[in-house]
């Protein structure tokens, strides 16, 4: 049997079952969080029965958290649908995949031709990121409609660090990530990876590198409003006050030019601007910044003496420094720090990965920047970043009569009603449109407004490449597993549903899916047969093309992507070099290295150097520059949470996930609870400016005096969806606290920490209207 005629390359038998069905082993890399663990399912017939952690995987080693473990009970979920569903007389029902593109068609050409592109939005959920459909098919998919009305999961969350990059660096996707291997001092700032597994900076057991950095001798430091499990293990926890990230690091960077400990090191040649930032940081002392923080100065100096001393140092933050005020200019001062401290791009610092499927390296020459603003949206006016517009503008975009308005949506694995702001208005206005697609295995918040749903399978159907993720690795890796159960009787492979997604709307429905990566293959080899760089220059692309191996389109399109990437065989130009045929032999993995320094091959600014004070990042300095003379709000504000057994709004639904601690409660500091009257476990009523929700209260020392704290991706309660256990113990929606209104203005994303809220207990708040805190 040739090799790719194989399901799963290394599933071997075991024993058998009572019921006479065969037991085996396959390797699946993990689709539940950013760290991409390497599992071992255990299969019986065509049932995942288990889950534990793939000891020889090159990466992860063997570790599992609770959510891989519970790969098998999430692939098994009775709620997931099995069948498109097709709104009929009002009434979603189950439908063949024949009769769900079908309607499809019907119902977005004819908008599209009558409004033109922009009638419709597109939106692209988390999960997107974690499957090899949500990674490949997508930009199809956008330049298929010619929209410029996408909205996705970055504006709720890392956008900051997407437009810091892009203005630093020139790339968007230039995002170095913290050599967590190697570094002697760690500084991380709105980041809980002992509950999130990390993010932004893809690290299977991060909890067991932080671990080994103290055990070397490094230093920890975590800054954080909470006590996170995180901030318990390390040496140094600033509780900071919320939304203040970006006054801490400034008087960092002040500090490093007081006190002249600027070190650039072999980084002198590629970075300009370093004389302006001076300038620009000047007011931003510790002692000006301590009370808008809440942290001493004294303590401030010595955090930045001891970044500047340390043999090697990186300095990380994530969502809690980027769904803020000033989440572009926390995201550039991050980067500015370890420019200035001469551990961009050094080992024990922060480098940027190369991975497999990245274009492959070349010679450093200036590119064209990275640009904000390219168009606005409609009604707000809001300027694009990476093409994409703020998801808190989604809402308005289709209530809002007038020309160009949004009358189709096409939402892929998003549930924006419960993970963007203002979830009650963005409900009403699904409910209005002309025309809903949504590809989502579950009947859910957003998903039960379609006229049409396309489910894809389980993961354990599903092949899984990470390319994503990979670009973010703390190590050079490549894997790839295929799906380790075959499609089930009436099931469609999830690059299938996407590839004639792309055909329905785009005029071609009925072509055969291979279409879409036949088209995508010929124009990338086009490309590069053209590029006097590339190893295949001057050749056949239709000759390059007939090369390829692999059973499907997309595992076409990978090979392609790997052959042509930094460690490919260039199509026989090296031959011990990477391509699908010799990933499918390593079926664990291949190491490919610790990070390298990489500038300024990475650079594709105009000047071909790193940008230090881009001009966006100057013209907003002023807006923090007033927060100095702003005085501390004196209530209380909002900062969301991480758990560990939940992923946003997606794992809900899994009975061993959604138990235990994992609760929807608001924490409360007791003094603070003390003085509202609120008992622990008591209902209490939560009011922001956008809405009001109840909430049981947790009464712990975890969260900073001033400081309330609910977990978000809840409020499984509306009617219309099939998500039993979810449903059961729905908590609530603390986006629903959000009126959409405060954006961070650099990238668009919605502030979601830091939020001024009001409490009052529920049961005195019959007696006492008066009694909030």
């Amino acid at each position: 049997m040739s090799r790719n005629a194989r399901t799963a390359p290394t599933a071997r038998t075991e024993n058998r079952t009572e019921a006479g069905a065969e037991s085996r082993t396959a390797p699946r890399i993990c689709p539940l969080c950013e760290a991409t663990c390497g599992l071992t399912l255990t299969i019986e017939g065509t049932r995942v029965t288990g889950a534990r952690g793939d000891r020889d995987d090159v990466f992860s080693r063997g570790f599992v958290c609770p959510k891989g473990a519970a790969f098998g009970a999430l692939d098994g979920d009775p709620d997931r649908l099995t069948r498109p569903l097709v709104r009929r007389n009002g009434t979603l029902q189950e439908a063949s995949w024949e009769e769900a593109f079908d309607a499809v068609a019907a119902g977005i050409r004819p908008l599209v031709e009558e409004h033109g592109p922009n009638a419709v939005g597109v939106v692209l959920g988390n999960p997107n990121v974690h499957t090899m459909a949500g990674a490949l098919y997508p930009p199809a998919l956008l330049s298929a409609l010619g929209t410029r009305n996408l909205f996705t999961a970055s504006t709720l969350d890392q956008m900051p660090k997407h437009v810091s990059g892009g203005l630093l660096f020139g790339d968007p996707f230039a995002i170095p990530v913290p050599d967590l291997d190697r570094t002697d001092c760690l500084l991380l700032l709105g980041a809980n990876p002992l509950e999130s597994n990390g993010s932004l900076c893809t690290a299977p057991d991060f909890p067991g590198r932080l671990k080994a950095l103290r055990e070397r001798g490094g230093t920890l430091t975590v800054v954080d409003p909470r006590a996170t499990r995180t901030a318990q293990l390390a040496d140094r926890h600033l509780a900071i006050r919320p939304g203040a990230d970006a006054l801490l690091l400034a008087a960092l960077v002040h500090v490093l030019f007081e006190e002249d400990l600027i070190a650039l090191g072999r980084l002198d040649v590629y970075v300009q601007g370093v004389a302006q930032v001076r300038d620009a940081v000047r007011e931003f002392s510790p002692e000006a910044v301590a009370a808008g923080c809440d942290l001493p100065a004294a303590g401030i100096r010595e955090l930045a003496r001891e970044l500047a001393a340390a043999p090697t140092a990186a300095v990380y933050g994530r969502i809690g420094t980027c769904t803020v005020e000033f989440g572009t200019l926390a995201s550039w001062l991050v980067d500015v720090l370890n420019v200035l401290t001469g551990n961009l791009d050094r080992p024990g610092g922060a480098l940027f990965p190369l991975s497999a499927t990245d274009r492959a390296p070349r010679p450093a020459a200036p590119g064209k920047g990275f640009r904000l603003g390219r168009w606005t949206s409609r009604v707000s006016g809001h300027p694009e970043l990476k093409s994409e517009l703020p998801a808190a503008a989604l809402a308005e975009e289709i209530d809002t009569p007038g020309e160009g308005r949004i009358r189709a949506l096409v939402a892929i694995a998003a549930n924006p009603v419960l993970s963007a702001p203002d979830g009650g208005r963005l409900d009403a206005a699904l409910a209005s449109l002309d025309f809903m697609v949504s590809v989502d295995p579950y009947l859910n918040e957003t998903s039960r407004h379609a006229q049409v749903v396309l489910p894809p399978p389980p993961p354990a159907q599903s092949a899984h490449y990470d390319f994503a993720f990979n670009t973010l690795a703390v190590r050079n890796q490549v894997r790839y597993t295929r799906a380790a159960v075959p499609l089930q009787d009436g099931g469609l492979d999830e690059c299938e549903i996407h590839a004639r997604l792309v055909l329905a709307v785009s005029g071609m429905h009925g072509a055969p899916a291979h279409a879409v990566d036949d088209l995508v293959i010929g124009r990338t080899l086009g490309k590069a047969v053209a590029d006097p760089h590339a190893p295949v220059h001057g050749r056949d692309p239709k000759e390059l093309a007939g090369l390829l191996t692999g059973e499907t389109g997309a595992e076409r399109r990978l090979d392609l992507m790997l052959r042509l990437g930094p460690y490919g065989d260039g199509f026989g130009a090296q031959p011990e070099g990477l391509s699908l045929d010799r990933l499918l032999d390593h079926p664990h993995g291949i190491d490919l290295g610790p990070l390298k320094p990489r500038l300024p091959e990475v650079l594709r600014t105009r000047s071909g150097r790193v940008e230090l004070l881009p001009e966006p990042v100057a013209a907003d300095l002023p807006r923090l520059r007033a927060a100095l003379d702003r005085d501390p709000l004196e209530g209380l504000v909002l900062v969301g949470r991480r758990h560990l057994r939940s992923n946003n709004s997606w794992l809900h639904n899994v009975p061993v996930l959604n138990r235990g601690s994992n609760r929807c409660t608001l924490q409360i500091h007791p003094e603070d609870a003390a003085r509202a009257g609120i008992a622990d476990g008591a209902p209490v009523r939560v009011k922001g400016a956008g809405g009001e929700i109840e909430a049981p209260a947790e009464i712990t020392a975890a969260v900073r005096r001033g400081v309330v704290s609910l977990p978000h991706g809840w409020g499984h309660d509306r009617p219309g969806t099939r998500t039993t256990v979810a449903t059961a113990a729905p908590g609530v929606n603390s986006n629903q606290l959000l009126d959409g209104t405060l954006l961070d203005p650099l990238s668009g994303t919605a502030v979601l920490n830091g939020v001024p809220v009001l409490l009052t207990p529920v049961d005195e708040e019959a007696t006492n209207p008066q009694a909030t805190l």
